[in-house]
């Protein structure tokens, strides 16, 4: 079943940034609407109560009734062109003037006393059919000893007609607040953007033949140096460990191809014609060396490759390094006797490591030292400890190297001189394998000439 594409990152932000605008705006728009509601009933509010106000005084002072009833025409031009009601009756009697228009029912409302001021607090809510709302009061006025109820109510008819123009406006700049973000919003986007699609097609044209092509970050924005930093990086890792492939290849090719020739070469000169018994048992033991060889070659590409892969699963002891030391001397002391060349350790610690591979790789190195060491010297395994690491060294006198030499000490396959290819028994991976067992346990190998003629590797190991 095929994958729902998943939706792109512009389009998710241009909608995220888009609904987030229109929410601003929306939210801005309701709080506005609410206050010009708010203000416009207040308003409305304040007519109807100055209206009662109004004639109650005159009720009090200058008319009758008797005036007011002969004149229902005056109140009615007074309300102009409003759907507003005012209504003036005595208690328990039909009304003396009446003006309702719209025949719409009224709330109950209490009677606000003669004597006592009017405020907000006296208006009642209704509501017409249609919806519109009604505001009203009833208050007590007496005229000419007489008592009667003046009710006044406002229908905002004209209120919410603006209020729905002004919601409309909110509402069409809600919509052009999302149209107009979505697409500022996807062009920035898009334009904010290019470096990324200039990466992904920058990784979309490398090849191993173009290996070492890097992106240009000067036009970069900030927070995308470093995404860019990164991926060059990783460009520069993947043609370092190409090229090492490369010439691990070459170089595996060429190591195997030599005992190959050679026992290709033994056995088709054993074949041209017999052999005595002698002969041909030579002719095995030759080829048994040879196979050994690539034996042991293939035995230390298979531990490079695991080392490589972070395989090989670290057994971690606390080791004596003097006994630890004693052992590998004592392994390695016919091998230097025959060479007239004397073994000297020297100094002791305990630190935690996998014993075998310590002792592989310090093997490996006084095995190094005794192969090139001048005849009649002494290689000298000593502990030297510090607070920030315990460090192993071997040294042996030698011929003195330079430092293109000493940086290719513990590449695979590499040997410095033709003394070293002559030799039967190094292929060359010895001090690699020394460089891998160190970045498994976290140290580091070391090499470095003290002196003329004096050269010295170093197993550090850290606290």
């Amino acid at each position: 079943m095929r994958a729902r594409r998943q939706p792109s990152l512009t389009l998710r932000a241009t909608l995220a940034f888009s609904v987030v605008a229109m929410l601003a705006v929306a939210s801005a728009g309701m709080y506005l609407y609410e206050t010009m509601k708010g203000a416009v009933m207040t308003r409305s509010d304040h007519a109807v109560l100055a209206r009662l106000d109004h004639f109650r005084k005159l009720l009090q002072y200058d008319l009758t009734l008797t005036t007011l009833q002969s004149s229902p025409q005056l109140f009615e031009n007074m309300l102009d062109s409003e759907d507003d009601i005012f209504i003036i009756a005595e208690p328990g009697k039909p009304a003396v003037i009446m003006v309702n228009p719209l025949h719409a029912p009224l709330p109950e409302m209490p009677v606000v006393q003669a004597n006592r001021p009017l405020s907000v607090a006296d208006m009642r809510s209704g509501m017409l059919d249609s919806g519109v709302p009604m505001r009203a009061a009833t208050v007590e006025a007496v005229s000419r000893g007489k008592t009667v109820h003046l009710t006044a109510a406002h229908i905002a008819v004209k209120e919410m007609a603006t209020l729905a123009g002004f919601r409309n406006r909110i509402l069409f700049a809600v919509a052009l607040a999302f149209v107009l973000t979505a697409v500022l919003g996807y062009v920035l986007l898009r334009r904010g953007l290019r470096p990324l699609r200039r990466m992904a097609s920058h990784a979309a044209a490398i090849t191993p033949a173009q290996l070492d092509s890097r992106m240009d970050n000067r036009d970069t924005p900030v927070e995308l140096q470093q995404l860019g930093e990164a991926y060059n990086a990783m460009l520069d890792r993947l043609a370092d460990g190409y090229q090492r492939l490369t010439q691990f290849s070459a170089d595996l090719a060429h190591e195997i191809r030599t005992p190959v020739g050679s026992l290709m070469g033994h056995c088709q000169v054993a074949l041209r014609q017999p052999r005595t018994e002698d002969e041909y048992q030579a002719l095995l033991a030759s080829n048994l060396e040879e196979l050994e060889r690539i034996s042991r070659m293939v035995e230390s590409i298979l531990f490079l490759a695991r080392a490589d892969e972070a395989q090989a699963a670290l057994n971690r002891q606390t080791l004596d390094l003097a006994d630890e030391m004693q052992r590998v001397t004592g392994y390695f002391e016919g091998l230097a006797e025959e060479r007239d060349i004397a073994l000297h350790t020297e100094g002791d610690a305990r630190i935690e490591a996998d014993p075998l591979l310590l002792r592989r790789a310090l093997s490996n190195l006084v095995a190094n030292a005794i192969r090139y060491a001048d005849e009649g010297s002494v290689i000298d395994v000593r502990v030297v400890e510090s607070a920030r690491h315990c460090r192993i060294e071997v040294e042996n006198q030698g011929p003195t190297l330079d430092d293109a030499t000493l940086g290719k000490l513990f590449d695979r396959f590499y040997r410095g001189d033709a003394s070293r290819h002559q030799s039967s028994d190094s292929n060359g991976l010895g001090l690699a394998i020394v460089a891998a067992i160190m970045q498994l346990h976290g140290g580091e190998v070391t090499v470095n000439q003290p002196t003329s003629g004096r050269i010295c590797f170093g197993l550090v190991f850290p606290r």
